[in-house]
């Protein structure tokens, strides 16, 4: 694991695997996003076995992909895994699936499947998943679209397993910490949280929209045209914006640039995961180029406006719950503006539908590498 999403969606197959007597589980990071990777970990009570510590300022996709590919030959040459499991689309999955080629060990790909078919959208972590389904030997798709996907591209159906999404396995795991603040204190090592946030989370009165951009391809125009897009409409109406500000260096300038001196728009730091669900939970509605928010809205029933030009996560799209608004400033302010007064339309998009699971993923998993380890994965 590497980044923050991809802690969240492995950590309830790992809290499996550790106490399945079957399996020894080694867990190495990557640290692509290391004070990220950290936080997250801490929720699940996590601890790291290996740490490539790749993370330096500025970097780029070849120090990233380099220096994980060599940092993690003596990882897999002292361990001797059977199986190494990768979760997702980052750099750190699919560096790890070719380290596990070029070492001969299987692959198994958590969230596979997933395709937008554009190169560059997004990017780089289309052509991620894509090189990683030719790398993996098992294939977890979150749905059937997802399968089909895989399908098409000729991998042997016998090798792929519709498990849904362990995202819905990390949300219900969080919910049952409970809402709590002490609870939240206990849990949360590095609680460094904006006092109006934690404010609005009693105030359910007062109409809050969470913002998330993060997408490579989004930097820095598209990104740019949300900020205007909501600053416009924190002008306008009588809303609060919560944008968790990415740790990319030119996604933080951006926005704290153009934003920081607005007081119905609140700028964060990531939050931890626990703190993250509420606000998501108390949200009207969500603005983001994000995947895992969408899975995570579709089953607390939060509409979503998608800010990039093609989606691949259909599956809300064509449920009517979330919406394909593109990265221009008048489409954007338009979609969130029809949400904010339009009642009739945001509770027709208000709505819970289990579209990636049903919370049982992880277990799936677990299960059949129990059977395929059984027969010595054969």
């Amino acid at each position: 694991m590497g980044t923050r999403p991809e802690v969240i969606k492995m950590a309830p197959v790992i809290l499996l695997l550790k106490i399945n007597r079957l399996f020894q589980c080694s867990v190495c990071v990557t640290s692509q996003h290391k004070e990220l990777l950290e936080q997250q970990m801490n929720v699940f009570g996590l601890k790291a076995d290996f740490d490539l510590d790749i993370m330096t300022h500025n970097q780029d996709n070849f120090d990233v992909s380099t220096k994980i590919l060599q940092r993690l030959k003596p990882v897999i040459q002292k361990t001797a895994p059977d199986l190494i499991l990768v979760q997702g689309d980052t750099n750190t999955a699919f560096i790890a699936a070719l380290a596990g080629f070029y070492t001969k060990i299987r692959i198994a790909h958590i969230e596979a499947g997933l395709r937008t078919y554009r190169k560059d959208e997004p990017y780089p972590e289309e052509i991620s998943r894509q090189m990683i389904s030719r790398l993996a030997v098992l294939h977890f798709a979150p749905t059937e679209a997802a399968k089909q996907n895989l399908l098409n591209e000729n991998i042997e159906s016998s090798d792929i397993y519709v498990t849904g999404n362990t995202v819905i396995d990390a949300l219900k795991y969080v919910q049952n910490l409970g809402s709590d603040s002490s609870k939240i204190k206990n849990h949360i090592k590095f609680l460094n949280i904006h006092e109006k946030i934690i404010s609005l989370l009693y105030k359910p009165h007062k109409t809050l929209i969470l913002v998330t951009m993060h997408r490579e391809e989004n930097i820095i125009e598209g990104i740019a045209n949300v900020c205007k897009a909501i600053e416009r409409l924190s002008q306008e109406r009588d809303v609060v914006f919560v944008f968790s500000v990415h740790p990319n260096p030119n996604v933080k300038a951006l926005v704290n640039g153009m934003l920081q001196n607005n007081n119905n728009i609140i700028l964060t730091s990531p939050l931890p995961y626990i703190i993250f669900i509420q606000i998501l939970n108390r949200c009207s509605f969500i603005i983001t180029d994000s995947g895992g928010i969408q899975e995570e809205a579709a089953m607390l029933g939060k509409p979503v406006l998608v800010a990039r030009n093609h989606s691949d996560r259909p599956e809300s799209i064509t449920a009517g719950i979330a919406s394909l608004v593109g990265t221009e400033v008048e489409d954007i302010y338009k979609a969130a503006l029809e949400l904010i007064d339009n009642k009739t339309k945001r509770e027709r998009m208000t709505r819970s539908m289990a579209l990636y699971g049903d919370g049982h993923a992880s277990e799936k998993i677990v299960e059949i590498l129990m059977q395929l380890a059984k027969n010595g994965f054969e």
